[in-house]
């Protein structure tokens, strides 16, 4: 026990210096982002995309409908899909948040899977959420204290990194926690059907989607489709539409300097009262004063809320 929080206690310090005390940075292995802060973050919406949370010091909420899930040098937090919810943050200037954010490559994933199969590995029974939370053991804390190693060598970090990557993917297939991860992959179940569509959100979602066009693509009934996109996003296809044109027009107002008229139009709202009624009602604050508040440098700025 003491060897493991010496080890988180010594990769929080490597993430801390690697991350030049920025709140998320991408490090110089391509898959891997670095997340640093020191202080409390209240519970805010965001979105998640697939990968892996892996902390080392301080501690995150997940609010996901009735759910919740803690994510923290014990646990891990893993999405297989991109995935809009509430986070909460736990840190202070005495004990900041450290750790990174692994990218979930499906052309790893698959060939991984291929290899393990081929040696008589049997598979995890397939989970249907899109979200988990697994036990942080000491095979994968070893794991990323490498991955944090070959950062500091621009060579070792090209060409080891994403072996490392590979092995932790490999420790959560072989995990408890697997099936989540075979789901993301596997062809043959709902929760890949439901993948699709929302692959088809994520790149089309300023387009007028409609439920019975979505559910025509993955060859299911609008009943069968309302049931098993639930089953993994714990929302409806309306609402997780909404909100995923929500964050993406803030990102526009945030990072591109959007007025919230023209990225309301960009993410396919036809009205832009609307926009703002519905932006405030999420975010809890109207667009015009969450840009105020970023000018002032006292809002969140996305890469708080949002794991790209």
């Amino acid at each position: 026990m003491e060897h493991v929080e010496s080890l988180c206690a010594n990769l929080a310090a490597q993430v801390a210096r690697l991350s030049g005390d920025k709140l998320l940075s991408h490090s110089i292995v391509p898959q891997v982002s670095l997340m640093y802060t020191k202080r409390h973050h209240p519970r805010t919406p965001v979105l998640y995309n697939p990968g892996l949370v892996i902390l080392f010091q301080g501690s995150k909420i997940g609010y996901l409908g009735k759910r919740t899930f803690s994510y923290d040098p014990k646990n891990y937090l893993m999405l297989t899909v991109p995935l809009p919810f509430e986070c909460e943050t736990f840190a202070s200037a005495e004990q900041p948040l450290a750790g990174i954010q692994i990218s979930i490559n499906t052309v790893m994933l698959q060939d991984l899977l291929l290899d393990m199969e081929e040696a008589g590995f049997a598979g995890q029974k397939d989970q249907s959420s899109g979200i988990s939370s697994g036990v942080l053991d000491e095979d994968i804390l070893c794991a990323a204290e490498r991955l944090l190693d070959v950062m500091e060598r621009p060579l070792r970090a090209k060409v080891l990194g994403p072996q490392i990557i590979r092995e932790i993917l490999f420790l959560v297939l072989t995990s408890d926690n697997g099936g989540a991860l075979q789901a993301l992959v596997n062809r043959h179940t709902h929760f890949s059907q439901i993948a699709k569509a929302l692959r088809r959100i994520e790149s089309q979602y300023a387009e007028n989607l409609s439920v019975e066009l979505l559910a025509s693509e993955v060859n299911m009934s609008v009943s069968a489709f309302h049931h098993n996109f639930k089953a993994v996003t714990s929302t409806s296809p309306l609402q997780y539409l909404k909100t995923y044109r929500l964050h993406k027009a803030r990102m526009m107002m945030m990072y591109d300097g959007l007025k919230a008229s023209s990225a309301a139009l960009r993410v396919g709202y036809e009205s832009a009262s609307q926009f703002s009624r519905e932006f405030k009602r999420y975010f809890g604050v109207t667009p015009s004063d969450e840009m105020a508040r970023a000018r002032e440098g006292h809002s969140l700025t996305l890469a708080d809320t949002l794991i790209r």
